[in-house]
């Protein structure tokens, strides 16, 4: 009898966890367009900010007082990896593949001789990495309760991210989250925020090139532009990572 009592309440806590996810399914599905269509808006000006960028970059890059978003503080000791991640489960290796590359990604880095720290953008990836990081964690940020992301949410964020840099917490940045690609595929991608990447086509100066006249001076846009784009950067994170988790879920 005591088996036969076992069984039934086993079978009655799958069938309230089939009820339970079936019902996350059906939310899932009905937050997917809205999660999607946002992100796809994002994607363009993301895309162009990054160009223009590549075309301002190059020539400040090598000046002794260009911004330290642009360059960082031009060492590679210290490396902080921000990583996003959802606020609930239930949504297979969604947030796990994320904490497994930023394990791998800070198991390579102190092995070079570097120290790693951990700022995490969702409760599950904070749970995921606690004790792997333990004294390690630069900050951490929850959306839980939130409805909707918006860009002011990524600002808030960039601004903590660049006062840890003028204070030097950190040399290196690097964003880890899942790509969007399809309902059923999600990438997970490490983004180097700071320094900010620069192609090395337009780096080496190789090839044809559109030349530009800027007013006023690079290093005057940049001061401007490249808080946007750390900001920018963050919020396609973000929406790409939501995008995702529905299309996990």
């Amino acid at each position: 009898m005591a088996n036969l009592k076992a069984l039934r309440i086993r079978i009655n806590s799958v069938r309230s966890t089939q009820k339970i996810t079936s019902a996350m399914k059906l939310v899932a599905a009905s937050k997917l367009r809205r999660a999607q269509a946002q992100m796809e808006a994002a994607r363009p000006y993301a895309e162009r900010l990054a160009h223009l960028l590549a075309a301002l970059a190059p020539q400040v890059a090598s000046s002794p007082t260009a911004p330290a978003l642009l360059v960082g503080t031009r060492q590679d000791r210290t490396h902080l990896l921000v990583a996003v991640t959802a606020e609930r489960g239930l949504a297979g290796a969604f947030n796990a593949n994320v904490g497994r590359t930023v394990r791998q990604l800070k198991a390579r880095l102190e092995a070079e001789g570097k120290v790693v720290k951990v700022a995490t953008i969702g409760r599950k990836g904070r749970d995921f990495l606690r004790r792997d990081v333990a004294g390690r964690f630069a900050f951490e940020v929850s959306f839980a309760g939130k409805k909707q992301i918006t860009f002011e949410d990524a600002h808030a964020i960039s601004e903590r991210i660049g006062a840890l840099l003028a204070a030097g917490e950190f040399d290196v940045c690097t964003l880890i989250y899942n790509r969007f690609v399809s309902v059923i595929s999600q990438q997970t991608i490490e983004v180097p925020l700071i320094p900010t990447p620069i192609p090395a086509e337009a780096a080496a100066g190789s090839g044809p090139r559109a030349v530009y006249e800027f007013e006023p001076e690079e290093e005057t846009l940049l001061a401007a532009l490249l808080p946007q784009y750390l900001a920018t950067q963050i919020y396609r994170a973000l929406i790409e990572s939501a995008a995702g988790e529905q299309g996990a879920r």
